[in-house]
């Protein structure tokens, strides 16, 4: 195949497969946790650190990757500690973070407007072999964690109260999924854009609760879905030069559509059969239950 031979479209598949798995690894936690805006929120955070990084003149995707952890720490310490004007302070750290990049990127010799634009809404051409260096090592970070404390971070989603009589370190694993979803942006950010990385973290989550209430069953579907439509939107932007970010989502979203029409008359079929199912029940037993 053509797009196979290409350097630039190898690494921007790789890319791909790797900010495919990622996001939807951390996003069932956030999804667990209904913090599902907490990767847009963070993503406007690590516009500084692509500041900082043209400014510096250094790799922008580590200078926003140590941005967006401090930011997410942050928002985590406030979610704990603040109180009436903790969605203030959140607000003023998502604007602050956004308007930072912006102000940085001008005032670097060079940076410009394109620049911003491949980090807002990812570009495949620009994706180079130093990105890809970096995007694999936070993606293994990602994976090691989300796969390896999957219980321990399960628990703590469900029920920070259960986990904290259960001996868990609450606080130290609230940071840990804080941090992992930082990196877990930063890694997306080339593929996806930092505007859009949230919907990658939480649609293939959703669509894979269309099918299954089982956790790990729902991570594995997913992360399957991820791979799914991030190495689509990109084979699909190569060849019909659209947004790769844009294509992405909406790809996601689709399968969202679809499995939710698979799912409704699935789910009713098989409330049926179990009512049917249930013994000594009636029909008006049954009514009065539903109500």
């Amino acid at each position: 195949m053509e797009i196979l031979q290409l350097a630039f479209m190898q690494r921007a598949l790789l890319a791909a497969v790797l900010v495919g798995i990622t996001a939807p690894a951390v996003g069932i936690y956030l999804v667990q946790r209904r913090q599902a805006l907490m990767g847009d929120g963070i993503g406007h955070v690590a516009m500084t650190g692509v500041g900082l990084g043209f400014l510096m003149n250094s790799n922008p995707v580590w200078m926003a990757t140590l941005v967006a952890v401090a930011g997410a720490v942050a928002m985590e310490l406030i979610r704990a500690y603040g109180k009436t004007r903790g969605d203030l302070a959140l607000a003023l750290l998502f604007y602050g973070g956004m308007a930072g990049g912006v102000l940085l990127i001008n005032l670097s010799p060079t940076g410009s407007n394109a620049n911003l634009s491949s980090y807002l809404f990812g570009s495949l051409s620009t994706v180079s072999t130093e990105d890809i260096t970096a995007i694999a090592l936070l993606a293994a970070f990602v994976v090691l964690v989300t796969v390896g404390l999957r219980k321990q971070l399960f628990a703590v989603s469900q029920d920070e109260e259960f986990a904290r009589v259960t001996g868990l370190p609450v606080r130290a694993l609230n940071l840990l999924i804080a941090v992992t979803a930082a990196v877990t942006v930063t890694v997306a950010m080339r593929v996806v854009g930092l505007l859009l990385v949230s919907a990658l973290m939480v649609v293939p989550v959703a669509a894979a609760q269309q099918l299954s209430r089982s956790f790990r069953t729902t991570f594995v579907l997913a992360v399957a879905t991820g791979v799914t439509v991030t190495l689509a939107g990109t084979v699909t932007s190569y060849y019909q030069d659209v947004p790769p970010g844009a294509t992405i989502v909406l790809y996601a979203i689709g399968v969202f559509v679809a499995l939710t029409l698979l799912a409704t008359p699935l789910a009713r079929r098989r409330a049926r059969a179990a009512e049917a199912a249930a013994p000594g029940t009636t029909g008006a037993e049954n009514c009065d239950v539903k109500v």
